[in-house]
């Protein structure tokens, strides 16, 4: 549950500081956001990947 509250108010705060932003900004930002998350995900799964094939799984 306050795992819950804590990411509505991060929410909140992040939304309130990217309506003050200009749009290409936004944008900007939200893509650097995406790239970021992606580049995880890719680096992740590789690593479960490696990880499983060392285990003989």
């Amino acid at each position: 549950m306050i795992f819950l509250v804590a990411a509505l108010l991060l929410l909140g705060v992040v939304l309130g500081s990217v309506a003050h932003l200009p749009g290409p900004v936004s944008l900007a930002a939200a893509a650097a956001i995406a790239a970021w998350l992606a580049v995880f995900a890719v680096r992740e799964r590789r690593g479960r990947h490696r990880r499983h094939q060392r285990e003989g799984v």
